[in-house]
């Protein structure tokens, strides 16, 4: 499976990883487990730093757009998290860059070049949990 995904309902936090040759239907695989599990409200961090230049065949511009527009779909029907993408390539960033301006939704998402920052950044955004 090109996207691996773990949720952690504790943390309220969704981490995903790309591997290899990943497509469109990769991702909306991930978007239905993601919501399946409850898990679209939660803070995400999508990792794609592990891809090197393997999502520019299978995810065209048009295809990047499209899934944009899922999220916006998303969020027409329940609450989306904050979203930190991980894109260290100029490739990856480039497309992270044309979701982004597709998923026009009321949310946090910033596209980062290291984990390290990316994690302190979401942890910022996360809604405090009630004791």
């Amino acid at each position: 499976m090109p996207v691996h995904w773990t949720i952690s309902h504790p943390a309220r936090l969704v981490v995903a990883v790309t591997k290899g040759e990943v497509s469109s239907a990769d991702i909306e695989q991930y978007f239905a487990g993601v919501t399946a599990d409850g898990a679209m409200a939660y803070a995400k961090i999508f990792e794609i730093t592990h891809t090197p230049g393997a999502l520019t065949g299978a995810l065209s511009p048009e295809n990047l757009k499209s899934l944009g527009q899922r999220v916006v779909f998303h969020a027409q029907h329940g609450q989306v998290g904050p979203l930190a993408i991980v894109a260290a390539s100029e490739e990856s960033y480039a497309q992270a860059s044309i979701f982004a301006a597709a998923a026009t939704v009321d949310r946090p998402l910033r596209i980062f070049r290291e984990l390290h920052a990316a994690r302190q950044w979401i942890e910022t955004q996360k809604p405090a949990t009630p004791t």
